[in-house]
């Protein structure tokens, strides 16, 4: 049986599956479920979850909106096991993917770019002639 494919070259499963688990991370932090004082006090962002082609592994990628990234993170993998939990009675898959935890650098590169165009040398190169 043929697997489907995104134009990018990714599985339409991996990346339904990365959507669930992304939506069940944002609905539990963003209700305040997880007990830790870190993660009370700060407004987390899933952007994007990324699963392995075995299912076995989910890397989310997650900002501390206002708040410090390292000190989040930090508490994110201290209770990546509760998140599972969470995950696994939210979703009906065979395994519930081991969380994975990294800091979304995709707002300061958006920023950079953002940036690089609004630079009034760019500006002239792309003024009316």
């Amino acid at each position: 049986m043929r697997q489907m494919q995104t134009p990018e070259g990714k599985s339409v499963r991996l990346l339904r599956i990365g959507e669930q688990v992304r939506h069940v991370l944002a609905g539990v932090l963003g209700r305040g479920e997880v007990r830790d004082p870190v993660l009370e006090t700060h407004i987390v962002s899933v952007s994007e979850v990324r699963v392995s082609p075995d299912l076995r592994i989910a890397t989310a990628f997650v900002k501390a909106l206002g708040g410090d990234d390292d000190e989040v993170l930090a508490a994110l993998r201290r209770n990546a096991k509760f998140l599972r939990g969470e995950v696994a009675r939210s979703m009906s898959t065979k395994y519930t993917p081991e969380l994975k935890f990294r800091l979304d650098e995709s707002y300061e590169e958006a920023s950079r770019i953002d940036a690089l165009l609004r630079d009034p040398k760019v500006a002239r190169d792309l003024g009316d002639d």
